[in-house]
């Protein structure tokens, strides 16, 4: 079956996430993506717990949930025969990714300037965690680092909290996805000009781009957005709300009037609908401080699933706050095929994250569990540059592979 990326060759020299991340969802969409490694290391995200597997079967849940359906090939560019089979594969590839500091790959002479004049046609993605330019570049970041520096911590949390990182690598998976779209759109490009361009994504201006609403706020009026727990800023009720039993999840949008008299209905505040502090969604934030009490107080008289049913049947838009473990059984996901498997040598089944990417007539695919470092040198260096069995022992010897 044709998939959306066939014949698109990736060569990733990125490691741990956020470039692993993106290049994950080209190899899904069908890409030949490489993953370049250090001999005898590998990608650090290879040493990260928790693992499958025992003894010789041992391997990172971690590396596995973001390498899926790549090769890898241990090549070592610091040794000049290296760097020379890798330009010589650079002339072959469509993408070039890393996610190295900036100026790592300029003193490897490996660099965009460097890999265009062998491969004009080339798309080079570099990640960083404040780009190619300005007064950070040269600084180390990681994804805590940049969602404090970007703002994102500082509007998530309970009100008066301290700041809090949310609960998934927000700094590297949003960079991931602007790559991802950023690759897309050069590649797209090239095809009318025959030219490959640079893509310099930096992790924090990420960061700033999903802001939204709490930067056009700002802007807007001058005053710097703070948490507000699970509440959003302009729209009440749209949050999580305390259960006798859990919690459940309630959105009414401004302009759903009539949802709004029923939800009132519902908690049992009929007095509530007529109010004019109340009329729409933005005004009820502004007396959120008068509503609070009475909608804590109306939640608590019943269990989660109590309110969804009641909820489901008057046509509000409501939910359970699940844990993870209710969401890898949620019949939902598996209907979507959220929750995979992969087959692994080692391992055998291996239960993953499937695709949200659902195409109707090329789809997606996750057909191959992430590599073992080094698995695919041979195979790779005798396809894509044609290397013979004398010349791959001699790589070996010298330790280049």
């Amino acid at each position: 079956m044709a998939h959306p990326l066939d014949g698109l060759l990736v060569l990733d020299l990125s490691h741990v996430l956020s470039g692993p991340f993106a290049t994950m969802i080209m190899a899904d969409l069908g890409a030949d993506v490489v993953k370049i490694e250090r001999p005898g290391w590998g990608d650090l995200a290879r040493g990260n717990g928790p693992f499958f597997g025992q003894g010789e079967a041992r391997r990172s849940a971690y590396f596995m949930s973001i390498n899926r359906g790549k090769c890898s090939v241990a090549l070592d560019l610091m040794h000049p025969r290296g760097k020379a089979l890798f330009l010589r594969m650079a002339e072959k590839a469509d993408v070039v990714l890393e996610n190295f500091r900036p100026g790592t790959m300029a003193k490897l002479g490996l660099d965009y300037e460097a890999l265009r004049r062998h491969n004009p046609r080339l798309v080079y993605a570099a990640i960083s965690g404040f780009g190619q330019t300005g007064p950070y570049a040269n600084k180390p970041a990681f994804d805590v680092i940049v969602q404090g520096m970007g703002g994102i911590m500082s509007v998530t949390g309970e009100p008066g909290g301290g700041p809090v990182r949310p609960g998934t690598s927000l700094g590297d998976i949003t960079a991931s996805l602007y790559t991802v779209i950023g690759v897309l759109a050069a590649l797209r490009e090239r095809d009318g000009s025959g030219q490959g361009q640079m893509l310099d994504i930096g992790m924090m201006d990420c960061q700033v781009a999903i802001l939204e609403s709490a930067m056009s706020r700002f802007l807007a009026t001058g005053e710097a957005p703070v948490p507000l727990g699970t509440r959003h800023p302009i729209a009440t009720p749209f949050q999580a709300f305390k259960t006798s039993d859990g919690y459940v999840v309630v959105a009414i949008m401004g302009g759903e009037r009539n949802q709004w008299e029923l939800f009132c209905s519902a908690i049992g505040q009929l007095e509530l609908m007529d109010d004019p502090r109340f009329q729409d969604g933005f005004s009820r934030s502004q007396h959120y401080d008068v509503l609070e009490p009475i909608f804590n107080e109306a939640f608590l008289k019943k269990t989660t699933q109590e309110w969804l049913d009641e909820f489901t049947a008057l046509g509000i838009p409501c939910g359970p706050v699940n844990t993870i473990d209710k969401v890898a059984v949620d019949p939902q996901m598996h209907h979507r095929g959220m929750i995979a498997e992969v087959r692994h040598p080692a391992l055998g089944p291996v239960k993953t994250v499937g695709t949200p990417l659902k195409l109707s007539r090329t789809p997606a695919s996750l057909d191959r569990a992430a590599p073992d470092l080094g698995e695919h040198t041979e195979e790779v260096l005798k396809a894509l540059l044609g290397l013979t069995d004398q010349e791959l022992a001699l790589l070996r010897a010298e330790k280049v592979i």
